[in-house]
């Protein structure tokens, strides 16, 4: 497939491209659902297809075809060149730059190749899983879903680039609703890891969708918040949550280049308070797998906010040259059907000192909240507001957790929010899920979040029914 790829730049450079990029893939994608201790579904999909995109006179063209016969796809890129042609009068005068040349392969490294798991073999499990939630007559269902996830991607651009990435995915996840005198809880959590097949055969997963259940049974018994601003602690997968959807996205550069961010104009300004320093990276144990973007652009660490300060914003080749800039490899596609956009890879908030005791010392009357069994939520990246249904979680009376509350929401101005961050835990989670990941424009790529414990001295919080 590398020959058909550079035949394919070849031809695109002597149509009239000043820059082309081909991408194969090729992808496994199997999910098995498990209800109330019977299979529900099996279902496996593979795709596999080859894009090709070309700038040619500061336009873009694009197309894409399952059919990987060279001369299908030299049709392909007559295509493409025909839409940048047809789309010059309409399009902004685009310029990627120039980048190094990368030749290179990267795989996460796999024990058990989960394309070669047998459908016995993840049904069992599944369905074990599965009945180990059922705990009592108060949890009304109880949904298992164990997926797995190959991919494997081909690269080469016109600047003689040549990039393989090789990534596998795994994980399950568990959905319980308890009731109880008319009330409802759901609460649903799922641990996912770039691994192979043995990160599901080693894990006690009858444990973990077990405590899911005894979760959703205490949650159901417990009052709601009280309404109103308070001082919380929140734990990594909340405080991930809300970097990601609140924050992250107003850090995309084709959302600052359009104006439609919060973030516009703020570069080198306070965003948050000293402490926090917020990172996006392409490689973090815990996250998702993304050494290199879609356009060949290698994904390292990069510095988001330093000490408060607003120091970048998350690039394409596009947007970085239209912001005289560098690409910081967040060029991202969903699939070889699909143009790279901007997108986060695994976001999140670097550690610092303080323990989860320390950080509730001092709060007299405050919440504990926390991401886990979270619902969903609303984000305006250009106001900077966010609401968001967060987990079962628990109050905290003079500097000591104590009993749980539910049905809690959370939401504010993002900006307000972390300039009242002033202090942040020492611990550090990151999370992905094979199950989906974001969506933007009609794309969804998996993403990592998180980071430490955080206090944040001022935020608002609700309940819910």
């Amino acid at each position: 497939m590398d020959d058909v790829l550079t035949k394919l730049v070849d031809e695109a450079g002597k149509l009239g491209a000043s820059y082309s990029e081909a991408r194969f893939q090729e992808a496994v994608t199997t999910v098995v659902t498990v209800e109330n201790g019977s299979l529900k579904t099996y279902e496996s999909d593979t795709m596999r297809g080859v894009g090709v995109r070309v700038l040619l006179n500061g336009a873009w063209g694009f197309s894409s075809s399952s059919d990987v016969e060279l001369s299908q796809l030299r049709k392909n890129v007559r295509q493409a060149i025909k839409i940048a042609k047809s789309s010059r009068k309409r399009s902004l005068n685009v310029n990627v730059g120039t980048t190094k040349t990368i030749q290179d392969k990267a795989t996460v490294q796999v024990k058990v190749d989960p394309v070669e798991a047998s459908p016995e073999e993840r049904i069992k499990i599944s369905i074990e899983a599965n009945k180990a939630a059922m705990i009592s007559d108060r949890i009304k269902n109880a949904t298992t879903h164990l997926g797995t996830f190959m991919d494997r991607r081909l690269f080469v651009n016109s600047e003689k680039s040549r990039i393989e990435v090789r990534s596998s995915m795994v994980g399950l996840s568990q959905l319980s609703v308890a009731v109880s005198d008319g009330k409802m809880e759901r609460v649903m959590d799922n641990e996912s890891r770039c691994a192979g097949f043995e990160f599901i055969q080693d894990k006690d997963w009858t444990g973990f969708c077990r405590e899911i259940s005894e979760l959703a049974v205490k949650a159901v018994e417990a009052p709601t918040p009280n309404a109103g601003s308070f001082e919380v602690v929140a734990d990594p997968d909340l405080i991930g949550l809300i970097l990601h959807e609140a924050f992250g996205h107003a850090s995309e550069g084709d959302l600052i280049t359009t104006r439609e961010s919060v973030l516009q104009g703020k570069l080198g300004s306070k965003v948050s308070g000293p402490d926090v320093t917020i990172y996006d990276q392409g490689i973090i144990e815990g996250g998702c797998f993304v050494p290199y973007d879609d356009e060949g652009v290698s994904k390292g660490q990069t510095t988001v906010v330093d000490g408060g300060i607003l120091k970048g914003y998350l690039q394409s080749r596009q947007t970085a040259t239209q912001m005289d800039m560098q690409p910081t490899g967040n060029a991202r596609a969903m699939d070889f059907e699909n143009s790279p956009i901007v997108r986060q890879t695994n976001y999140y908030m670097k550690p610092q000192d303080f323990s989860l005791e320390e950080l509730a010392e001092g709060i007299k009357n405050g919440y504990y909240i926390r991401g886990r069994g979270s619902g969903g939520g609303q984000v305006d990246v250009g106001g900077g507001t966010f609401t968001f249904a967060v987990g079962p979680s628990f109050r905290i009376e003079n500097g000591k957790i104590q009993g749980m509350v539910r049905g809690t929401t959370v939401s504010g101005m993002v900006l307000e929010a972390l300039q009242t961050i002033d202090a942040v835990g020492k611990d550090l989670k990151i999370s992905t899920s094979v199950f989906g990941g974001c969506g933007k424009g009609a794309q969804t790529v998996r993403v990592g979040d998180g980071g430490p414990h955080v206090r944040i001295r001022k935020i608002t919080l609700g309940g819910r029914a």
